[in-house]
Parts: structure tokens; C-alpha cells; sequence
């Protein structure tokens, strides 16, 4: 296993962007589109005309190489470079990470388990906090709102927080109480002062996710001169969404209620599924059902709750 990415750098100094795909393994629509991209650009069709693009089509070579999410672990968690790497997620830290941090800007390419609508993970709100102080949030949302999906969602390291204070509170074995647990990629990058999105570009199987991650690419070729191009307007009729908590799967036992897809609507005392022990998962308020994953590992998320926002 050997880890590979691929640079173009333009005659004109310009942004220095990053795209990634196949951090897991099984999820492709971003290698197919980044491949096609490289194509595009090899045989002269299309053509950078300033800064610099970075191409990572396959990210964890491993999971690739395996059709399954992970290699050892979650690349997209715990992600920080070590200087005692034990798994091969370790490996590609200590590769990804500084290849990251020379750059401006990532776009991460992903897909998720079950049905639903393509959207995009942005960051927090401008604040000066201790977990993940940020200062460029419009630029950030103004990159969101050119990648051609109408779906926005942010909340997700706030929500890991909660949930690992759940973890240490409940002390199940075999749960993850890293308090670095929910750092991946997008966080590493706008911890070094970049931007950084993650696009869900559909179902894994969804023969349309290439061509919305392909869209998206483009788009931000554009968006940040790399290319020249009409630039993209902003998709109308949007949703913004933030999560506010994450429940793990605690059994292999413990199952849902019905064949859940991301943003499903939820109303206060819908039954969510049921515990091993025949506790029932209730929603406590109105909102939506987001990432829910029935073949989660028992001490891993098996779904997240989101609620309007109104941000975007």
C-alpha cells in the first residue's frame, strides 16, 4: 500500500486547493469524479489557468482496496498525525495531515449508508472558543452555497463533545471517549486556518452521487479561479440544518423501528428503534434523523439528530 496524490500548479499564483475521496473505502462517487477531473486536465480539455489543485482520489487505500468503509479504523475520526502509529490510519495521517496544511481549501468528497438527498457539513459560526475556534465562517458559507446541493448542516464537532461526555458518563466497554474522537478531516484543515467542506453526495450505490460530486467540483474550481467558467449561483430554496446529538449503538441487539433514511422527519415521541434490553430510543423533540446507520458496531454512532437552523 503506497499513498498517492496528484498536483497541478498553474502559471498564475492563485488559491491552493485540496479535493479528497475514498477517505472510506466504500464510498467511490468522489474517486470517480476527481479520476474524470484528472482526465479533463491530462488531455487538455480543461485547463488551470491560476493557484494550485491538489487530487486525492483514493485516500484510504486500503478500504478501498477492500470495498469497506474503514482499513483498521475510522480514517475520519481521532485524525492527527502520531509519531507511534499502530494502525494504518495512523499511516495515512502522518501523510494527509501535512498535505492538508499546504493547502487553503479542502472539498471532501463522501456518500452515506442509507437513502436521501445529497448536502453539505460546514463549520461553526465565527467564535473564539476552545473546541474549534474559527474566524472565516462567511467565506466558508459562501463555498457551501456554490456546490449545487441545497442541504447545509453544521453542528457536527459540538455534537461529538456531547456525545463523548455521554460515553465517560455511562462507561460502557468498548466505547471511544478520545475527546479528539470527532476530528477528521475538515476540522484538521480549519484548525490550521483553512476552509473546509465535506459534501455527502448521496447513497453509496446512487448512480447520480458521481455526477453531484462531479458538479461540485466544478463548481469550486470556479468559485476559487482555478478555472474559468460562469460562476455557479447559489442553490434556491435551501435548508439549514444543525445537529444537537448523536446516539451510539450500544448492542448489536439494539435495531430501529423502521428502514430510517437521513432527514427524516421526526416528531417529539416518535419511536426511533429499541435497546437489546427492550428500551425504546424515543425522539425527545421535533427534528430529523440524520446518518442512521443500522449496521453500526456496538460503541459506534447509529444515528445523529439534527433540527432547523435557519443559518444558511
Amino acid at each position: 500500500m503506497h499513498f498517492h496524490s496528484t498536483t497541478y500548479t498553474a502559471r498564475q499564483p492563485g488559491t491552493r486547493l485540496i479535493i479528497t475521496g475514498a477517505v472510506h473505502g466504500n464510498e467511490i462517487c468522489g474517486t470517480l469524479a476527481l479520476r474524470r477531473l484528472m482526465h479533463a486536465l491530462d488531455e487538455g480539455s480543461l485547463k488551470l489557468v491560476r493557484g494550485t489543485l491538489t487530487l486525492v482520489p483514493v485516500t484510504n487505500p486500503l478500504a478501498y482496496a477492500r470495498g469497506t468503509r474503514v482499513g483498521d479504523r475510522n480514517l475520519n475520526r481521532r485524525l492527527q498525525p502520531t509519531a507511534t502509529p499502530r494502525e494504518f490510519e495512523d499511516e495515512i495521517a502522518n501523510w494527509l495531515c501535512p498535505l492538508l496544511r499546504g493547502h487553503d481549501a479542502l472539498l471532501d468528497l463522501h456518500s452515506f449508508h442509507t437513502g436521501g438527498e445529497p448536502f453539505v457539513m460546514v463549520g461553526p459560526l465565527n467564535n473564539a472558543g476552545t473546541l474549534e475556534p474559527f474566524s472565516r465562517a462567511a467565506e466558508e458559507e459562501a463555498f457551501a452555497r456554490v456546490l449545487g446541493v441545497r442541504r447545509f448542516v453544521d453542528g457536527w464537532l459540538d455534537t461529538y463533545a456531547r456525545g463523548v461526555a455521554r460515553r465517560r458518563a455511562a462507561n460502557i466497554p468498548g466505547m471511544d471517549c478520545d475527546e479528539a474522537y470527532g476530528i477528521g478531516t475538515t476540522e484538521y484543515m480549519r484548525a490550521g486556518g483553512g476552509l473546509a467542506l465535506t459534501l455527502e453526495c448521496g447513497q453509496h450505490q446512487d448512480p447520480m452521487a458521481p455526477e453531484v460530486a462531479w458538479r461540485a467540483v466544478m463548481n469550486s474550481l470556479i468559485h476559487f479561479g482555478l478555472i474559468e467558467g460562469e460562476a455557479p449561483q447559489p442553490v434556491e430554496h435551501r435548508q439549514s440544518l444543525r445537529l444537537h446529538d448523536v446516539i451510539d449503538r450500544h448492542d448489536a441487539a439494539d435495531r430501529f423501528e423502521r428502514e430510517w433514511r437521513s432527514f427524516d422527519v421526526l416528531d417529539a415521541g416518535t419511536l426511533i428503534g429499541t435497546r437489546a434490553d427492550g428500551t425504546p430510543v424515543v425522539a425527545k423533540s421535533p427534528g430529523f434523523i440524520v446518518f442512521p446507520n443500522p449496521k453500526a458496531l456496538p460503541g459506534q454512532e447509529w444515528f445523529y439528530l439534527a433540527s432547523e437552523s435557519g443559518r444558511l
